[in-house]
């Protein structure tokens, strides 16, 4: 898992049947610690109800797609919405 905030997200009319109600969310991987690399943007499925600029918790692969409806096609899903962080750093 990791952590992301919700930047945009996707409207696709035409898309995999297991997807159809699902809301898809365009979401910016954190760096927690400096010169952590993170990547670009990245789409997961919503399965909370977040929303944009909300810090979200991201899970990815086979536990994505058992924490969405219909068990989707994703490879990303938002499973949590973050309350407050604290990292300790040593």
């Amino acid at each position: 898992m990791f952590i992301a905030k919700v930047i945009g997200n996707v409207v696709a009319t035409q898309k995999d049947e297991t997807l159809v109600g699902s809301k898809l969310l365009i979401i910016q991987p954190l760096e927690l610690l400096p010169g952590q690399k993170t990547g670009g943007p990245i789409i997961a499925v919503d399965a909370i109800g977040a929303g944009a600029g909300e810090t979200v918790l991201v899970a990815t692969g086979s536990s994505a797609r058992n924490a969405t409806k219909a068990h989707t096609v994703a490879d990303a899903a938002v499973v949590g919405i973050v309350d407050a962080m604290e990292l300790h750093q040593g």
